[in-house]
């Protein structure tokens, strides 16, 4: 455990900043899910919107440092390769 004054306090940051991860990491897993599904289920209209909210949470987490920018983008065209494979 920490004993110093500065360790006990990064300790602290530490738990906030894993707990805001972990939302933000589960947000954008749910969100790639939903497009997933979206992309095999065949509307045209829920496909797109799909497509932009896992795109946005990408993004977002890439701007959050929870993925880097390169992982970002291969994500997204990733996504984008399938929803237009699939229509």
């Amino acid at each position: 455990m920490a004993q110093h004054k500065s360790a006990k306090k990064r300790a602290r940051q530490n738990i906030k900043r894993r707990d805001r991860n972990r939302s933000l990491r589960s947000a954008l897993r749910s969100a790639v899910k939903g497009a997933h599904t979206a992309i095999s289920g065949g509307d045209a209209d829920l496909r797109e919107t799909a497509l932009r909210a896992a795109e946005s949470s990408i993004r977002r987490a890439a701007t959050k440092g929870i993925l880097t920018k390169k992982q970002a983008s291969r994500g997204v065209s990733r996504l984008a390769k399938a929803a237009n494979r699939a229509s």
